[in-house]
C-alpha cells in the first residue's frame, strides 16, 4: 500500500489535468450565459408581476433553489428520457450544460430581482413621466444600473458554477474532475490525483476573483 506523498507524480499530472480543464470552462461559459439569459426573464417576471407567469416563475424558483444541484442533473439526463422523446439521446455535456443553467438561473433571478428593485422608483416615474414605456425604462435606465448592483454576486454565481460542474463527471463528462478519478483509479493515489485537482479549481478562482474585484472597482469608479 503506498502511503508516502509523491509530489513528483503531483508535478506530472498537472499537465493532463490541464488539457481538460478547457471542457470544464466551456461547460461554465455556456452554462453561465443560458442562465444569466434566462434569470433576467423571470426576474423580469417577477418585477413586473405579469399574471399567471410570475407565479410559474416563483414556482420554477423555489423548485431549483430547494432542490440539489446533483438531483437536478440525474432527473435531466436519466429520468427525462423516459417520458420526453425529445432528451432521448442527449449527450452528458449537454444535460450538464442545461443543469447548470437551470439550477444557477433561480439564484442569478433574486439577484438581479434585488438589484433593479434597488433602484430609486423615482426614476421609473421619471421615464414614464417624459413618455417612455416601462420596458424602454427598463432597458435604458434602470438596467444598466442594476447591473453595477448586480454584479458581485453574479460573479460569485459564476465562481459557484465552476466549481459545480465537477458534478458533471457523474453524468460521464469526461472534465478534469473526471480525469482525476481516472488517473486516482489507475494510480491507487487517490490523495495526490484529487490534491492536485483541488489546486487547478483553487488557481481558476483566485484567477476569476481577481477579475471580479477589477469588474467592480471599473463599475463602481463614477460613484
Amino acid at each position: 500500500m503506498q502511503s508516502s506523498f509523491d509530489l513528483q507524480y503531483i508535478i506530472e499530472l498537472m499537465p493532463i489535468l490541464f488539457k481538460y480543464l478547457g471542457v470544464t470552462m466551456e461547460m461554465a461559459l455556456w452554462g453561465f450565459l443560458f442562465a444569466l439569459i434566462l434569470a433576467l426573464g423571470l426576474a423580469l417576471v417577477r418585477v413586473f408581476k405579469i399574471a399567471f407567469i410570475q407565479h410559474l416563475a416563483s414556482l420554477y424558483i423555489s423548485f431549483f433553489r430547494g432542490t440539489p444541484l446533483l438531483v437536478q442533473l440525474f432527473l435531466l439526463y436519466y429520468g427525462f428520457p423516459q417520458f420526453m422523446p425529445i432528451f432521448v439521446g442527449m449527450d452528458a455535456f449537454t444535460a450538464a450544460v442545461i443543469g447548470l443553467s437551470l439550477h444557477f438561473s433561480a439564484y442569478m433571478a433574486e439577484s438581479i430581482r434585488a438589484a433593479i428593485l434597488g433602484i430609486d422608483k423615482s426614476q421609473m416615474e421619471a421615464c414614464l413621466s417624459i413618455g417612455m414605456t416601462r420596458l424602454q425604462a427598463m432597458k435604458r435606465i434602470i438596467l444598466p444600473q442594476a447591473s453595477r448592483l448586480a454584479t458581485p454576486s453574479l460573479m460569485n454565481y459564476f465562481i459557484d458554477m465552476i466549481k459545480s460542474t465537477s458534478l458533471a463527471f457523474t453524468l460521464g463528462v469526461a472534465e478534469i474532475m473526471a480525469k482525476a478519478q481516472m488517473e486516482a483509479s489507475s494510480s491507487f493515489k487517490f490523495f495526490e490525483s484529487f490534491l492536485a485537482v483541488a489546486v487547478i479549481y483553487w488557481v481558476v478562482v483566485i484567477f476569476f476573483t481577481r477579475i471580479q474585484h477589477l469588474l467592480e472597482k471599473r463599475l463602481n469608479k463614477a460613484y
